[in-house]
């Protein structure tokens, strides 16, 4: 099921919100939570029942493990019968390995025909929904149970904390102390109307980026990659272009839904996406971007691998290892792997630059962040290297510069440019359209900074247009998955 989906917006989220509210003004509390899980292992299984028993498994699996780990946190006895430690490293192989068969089988299977000429049968495993989501934030559960930072041991709190529908299938990824306390106040079992006026403000803002600017720019994005043989520079770079805003809008979008859908059951998300294209180096650009997986990498991979603390080569070492880590997790594919490796390399550069102390004026430091960037999205964008390298021949000119290819509406009648709009056919405003998108990207408030505005006129006034117009949209045109739904 889609947040963008008419289904969704119409009848689940609305349902599911005055079930659960209900549930709890009844005082039925553990009823409201296993309602609220059973609503969300029904929208996860609305894409495929099938997989409905995987989740369930993994989650029963990490409980287990995470409890035991966190109620025996420091008792002695447990050392003599397992170590901790060994329990942890089975938990963690015990996610890779079904992260790994699920994402990664064929991609090995191909590779190791490739390289020793065998003639293995590839799987053909669909990926499920959401696993390299679940499976991050169990492994980062079963970390926090370690250490003894997790308090709640019953499998209901649990089964909610890993299924919360906003947040399961394509993050953010939470922590379970993040989350749980949240679940426990009184306060948030009972409707708050300035919480929802918010959540649906910026649900509603969400829904917009993605059906009217991302799903826009897609159509441009995929003639580029997909369909055009031969790319001229100016086509080439409005598909790079198209591309890097498309996925901007989507990710940004999607976050936002999930942002406000929680907080219609009260439940504030961590921040996962903060204006990103607004960075001047690539460590403020993940500092923004995808902020969780961010965290998740720095503290479950950077700083066990030893982070900082074993001088300048072994630090750059790490870095690039754990962007290494990041692009094969974003799929299995070279592409993904060289895009991790990309990030890797510019994230070393920048740790060596910082050590001169010299800082670029401004606007030369973004220019050169954001181009890297959009450099870096056609591999993670492209089917294959020869797609890529298509792409990138037409951006640096070497099939030449078509002036003709750079269309403008000034080009055609009124009545072209009004039949246009009506089919929702904007290529002879693209360029203005990625120049509009590169001003809103880097000179606007995000929707989140936008929503500490607490006049509520205002609330009103922008929800009810903004609702309007996406959901117009949403029924009446074609709606898509989210780009990260496919990791």
């Amino acid at each position: 099921m889609l947040f963008n989906s008419p289904v969704f917006i119409f009848a689940f989220l609305p349902i599911t919100f005055f079930v659960y509210f209900w549930l709890n003004h009844k005082r039925l509390s553990e009823a409201a939570k296993a309602f609220l899980v059973v609503a969300s292992l029904f929208f996860y299984s609305w894409w495929n029942p099938a997989y409905l028993p995987l989740i369930l498994v993994s989650m029963v699996f990490n409980f287990t493990i995470g409890s035991y780990l966190s109620r025996n946190f420091g008792n002695a006895n447990l050392k003599k019968q397992i170590s901790p430690k060994t329990l942890l490293i089975i938990g963690i192989c015990g996610n890779v390995a079904l992260l790994g068969y699920f994402k990664y089988a064929d991609f090995f299977i191909l590779n190791a025909n490739f390289i020793f000429g065998t003639e293995f049968e590839f799987l053909k495993l669909t990926l499920p929904l959401a696993i390299s989501f679940f499976t991050f934030q169990q492994i980062a559960y079963l970390v926090d149970s370690y250490k003894g930072e997790t308090k709640e041991y019953d499998f209901l709190s649990y089964a909610l904390f890993v299924s919360f529908f906003p947040q399961l299938i394509a993050g953010p990824i939470v922590h379970h102390k993040e989350m749980m306390p949240q679940f426990a106040k009184i306060r948030n079992k009972v409707k708050n109307y300035g919480n929802i006026l918010l959540g649906l403000f910026i649900f509603s803002m969400g829904l917009f980026k993605k059906v009217v600017i991302a799903d826009t720019f897609a159509v441009y994005a995929t003639q580029g990659f997909d369909k055009m043989e031969v790319l001229e520079f100016f086509t080439a770079w409005q598909t790079s272009l198209s591309y890097t805003f498309q996925l901007y809008f989507d990710f940004s979008g999607y976050c936002d839904m999930a942002i406000g859908a929680a907080l219609l059951f009260n439940i504030r998300l961590p921040i996962n996406f903060n204006s990103p294209y607004k960075a001047t180096d690539i460590q403020d650009f993940w500092r923004r971007w995808h902020i969780t997986l961010g965290r998740f990498l720095r503290d479950y991979i950077y700083i066990p691998l030893g982070g900082n603390r074993g001088g300048l080569t072994r630090t750059c070492l790490n870095l690039f290892a754990t962007f290494l880590i990041g692009g094969i997790w974003h799929g299995a594919g070279w592409t993904f792997v060289f895009w991790g490796f990309l990030h890797g390399i510019a994230l070393v550069i920048h740790r060596l630059w910082s050590l001169t102390k010299i800082k670029l004026p401004k606007i030369l430091a973004w220019i050169i962040t954001f181009n890297f960037v959009n450099f870096a999205w056609v591999f993670f964008r492209a089917n294959s290297f020869d797609d890529a390298i298509k792409v990138l021949k037409g951006m640096v000119g070497v099939n030449g510069i078509d002036l003709s290819s750079l269309t403008f509406w000034k080009n055609y009648e009124f009545l072209e440019i009004i039949k246009a709009l009506v089919k929702g056919d904007y290529l002879m405003f693209l360029p203005y359209i990625l120049v509009i998108a590169i001003f809103f990207s880097n000179f606007f408030k995000n929707s989140i900074e936008f929503s500490v505005n607490k006049n509520k006129f205002r609330y009103s006034f922008y929800f009810s247009l903004i609702f309007f117009v996406s959901t117009y949209v949403s029924l009446f045109g074609e709606y898509s998955e989210f780009i990260y739904f496919n990791f």
